[in-house]
């Protein structure tokens, strides 16, 4: 479990930043939600916002999956929430990444300030490539954490967020379960495979494969 440095050092004015990545359903708003609820109990003043495209629960509240929720502010642009942040010790953001890149220099000038600023999102998008912002916000951060959920076609452990079928190719399609499944390694690509999403890169890597067999018994010939 994270366990928050300084916390109880207000003049360790010093700012990071931590970032909780993972997929869907794996628990990074609820993980949010408690270093908040932390911090406010330790009686710091905190700031916390999240795109104003996200609308599944509730317009203004972040809100997990296990409907647990906390106060927030919707910004429709990353460049707001420096503004709104005041004199806050704490930042929260959620959903980082339907922001715009402009929120890793915001993450940055945040810290740099001496704030705390917590941050969740999706590592990848739905067809398991990086996802907007956040590859970038992991590298800068001080602390990350990954999430897991569990996969709803195997039990095992699941880090991808499948798109079921009939939805949207967009790359941002705001849902819920009527959308999306968290799946694991194998029940994700072999699902991708079947949507012929993979094949093109498995034809790619079979023909690089055979071409290496052929320069090594060629050379294998010559000796």
């Amino acid at each position: 479990m994270f366990i928050e440095r300084n916390i109880c050092n207000p003049e360790a004015r010093s700012g990071w930043i931590e970032v909780i990545a993972g997929c869907m359903f794996s628990g990074k708003t609820e993980e949010l939600i408690r270093r908040l609820n932390r911090s406010m109990i330790a009686k710091q003043k905190v700031a916390i916002f999240k795109p104003a495209i996200d609308t599944r629960y509730h317009a203004t509240y972040v809100v997990s999956h296990n409907a647990n929720k906390i106060k927030s502010t919707p910004v429709k642009s990353s460049a707001d929430i420096v503004a709104l942040s005041g004199d806050c010790d704490v930042v929260g953001i959620d959903e980082a990444q339907f922001f715009d890149h402009g929120i890793i220099d915001v993450a940055n000038e945040l810290a740099n300030a001496g704030k705390r600023v917590v941050i969740a999102g999706l590592d990848m998008d739905y067809t398991g490539k990086p996802f907007g912002p956040m590859p970038h916000l992991l590298c800068i951060a001080e602390f990350v954490t990954k999430v897991n959920a569990i996969c709803s076609k195997t039990g095992e452990i699941g880090s991808y967020t499948y798109r079921l079928e009939g939805q949207s190719d967009s790359q941002v399609l705001v849902g819920e379960k009527e959308a999306y499944e968290a799946r694991g390694r194998r029940a994700f690509f072999d699902a991708m495979k079947d949507r012929g999403v993979y094949k093109a890169v498995e034809k790619s890597v079979s023909k690089k494969s055979k071409a290496k067999v052929t320069v090594k018994t060629k050379a294998k010939l010559k000796k």
